[in-house]
């Protein structure tokens, strides 16, 4: 029979790892939010919708830090973004991320939004990715559906919450800086969130989700109903 101290030894393990768990209630995408537009671009788009992982699927998920209700709050270190509910709740949505030496941090405004936008690249991207210098909003397009402009100061700051072409990314590091959604879910934030909305964007190493995606990658850490 086990004894009581491996009893306790067990019971602190559970507990240990229920705090890493998220229970998520998971949301189908909403056609009704899509315009003409969007139906028509996506269903021109010539890249494989790779079905995003489970652990990145949008979802409505329990929520402990203090942020204000429809703020937007992005922890890099699990490929997360959150907007902020009423109630201790947020949706919690998969993305991609950028590279560490890339990467942005710091609390910024949603100065600007645009569905379907163009993309200018930045002289760095042209230069390291032989792009061309300005490619048309549309189906293929890197930023994908609707882009977010980050504002801090009054200024831009270059980084968005935006689209993507390469959905098999969701939930990896690999972009120039800005933050991707698939171009569903960011048609969803991009209905949800308003001009002027407080975005806070977590230092690296600084992830404070109680749901570890690497873990819940690996088949642990999470809970789902």
């Amino acid at each position: 029979m086990p004894s009581i101290v491996s009893k306790f030894a067990v019971l602190a393990a559970g507990l240990m790892l229920a705090g890493c768990m998220q229970t998520a209630h998971y949301e189908a995408m909403n056609e009704n939010l899509l315009k003409p537009r969007d139906k028509e671009y996506l269903a021109k788009v010539s890249y494989v919708k790779t079905p995003v992982a489970e652990p990145f699927r949008r979802a409505i998920v329990e929520y402990h830090r203090k942020e204000a209700p429809g703020s937007i709050v992005v922890d890099s270190d699990n490929h997360y973004l959150y907007y902020v509910l009423d109630g201790g709740k947020a949706i919690r949505y998969g993305i991609t991320v950028g590279e560490e030496a890339m990467a942005w941090s710091g609390i910024a405004k949603v100065g600007a939004m645009t569905e379907w936008p163009d993309w200018h690249p930045t002289p760095g991207e042209i230069k390291r990715l032989g792009v061309p210098t300005f490619v048309k909003g549309g189906p293929d397009n890197p930023m994908g559906s609707r882009a977010i402009y980050l504002y801090s100061g009054g200024k831009d700051t270059l980084f968005r919450i935006h689209g993507t072409n390469q959905p098999e990314y969701i939930g990896a590091s690999i972009s120039s800086g800005c933050i991707r959604m698939t171009n569903e879910d960011v048609i969803d934030l991009y209905n949800k969130v308003k001009m002027g909305a407080i975005v806070v964007v977590l230092d690296p190493k600084q992830g404070d989700s109680p749901y570890n995606s690497k873990m819940a990658l690996q088949g642990g850490g999470s809970t789902y109903q």
